[in-house]
């Protein structure tokens, strides 16, 4: 019920209503787990874009690790639906919300643990601006301040080592000269 979300997961609810009318979105709870203490009222949007594939996007980690008004919530595009995504964000949510060296910003990455999907060389996630939709996703006003939506885009491990060696411009100009597909899990590396 829309009465038990927050103003701000309200409002970031609406956000994404504006930006993807096409009405099949799914409100999921996250993966059972420790982000259930750590960020009771995190739930994960699931849509599907005007481009194809399936977003998922967190909802609620604004609430819990917001500063003076500012904070962030995740985005990420896979091919189609998977639970696996639901894991994904919740993972990324309660790392996040842990604060200290685990807040996570733009630029920084993510180790998964495990292949992005079966068979991807994408093991890591990069927190990067939500390119393919634009800054009208990017920022959401919210009635306390705003939310921030950063884009988790997977990448291999040899790209991690590429953005931790150089920067994040030199890694995002790699990865658009290699023209990868952001949502295909068995693209090869750009690096």
């Amino acid at each position: 019920m829309d009465h038990d979300r927050t103003p701000a997961a309200r409002a970031l609810l609406e956000h994404f209503d504006k930006l993807f009318p096409a009405g099949d979105a799914t409100l999921l709870p996250p993966w059972p787990g420790p982000i259930s203490d750590t960020v009771p009222s995190l739930r994960i949007l699931c849509l599907t874009p005007p481009e194809g594939g399936r977003l998922y996007a967190t909802v609620g980690l604004w609430d819990v690790t917001q500063r003076e008004g500012h904070g962030l919530e995740f985005l990420l595009h896979a091919p189609a639906a998977d639970d696996v995504h639901v894991e994904t964000l919740s993972m990324v949510a309660h790392y996040h919300a842990g604060g200290g060296d685990y807040t996570l910003g733009l630029g920084h990455t993510v180790p998964i643990g495990r292949p992005w999907l079966p068979g991807s060389q994408c093991d890591h996630l990069l927190v990067s601006l939500p390119y393919p939709w634009g800054p009208d996703l990017e920022l959401c006003t919210l009635p306390a301040g705003h939310a921030q939506v950063l884009w988790l885009l997977p990448i291999t491990e040899a790209e991690k080592i590429y953005r931790h060696a150089h920067d994040l411009e030199a890694l995002e100009q790699r990865l658009e000269t290699a023209a990868i597909h952001p949502r295909d899990p068995l693209r090869p590396s750009a690096v």
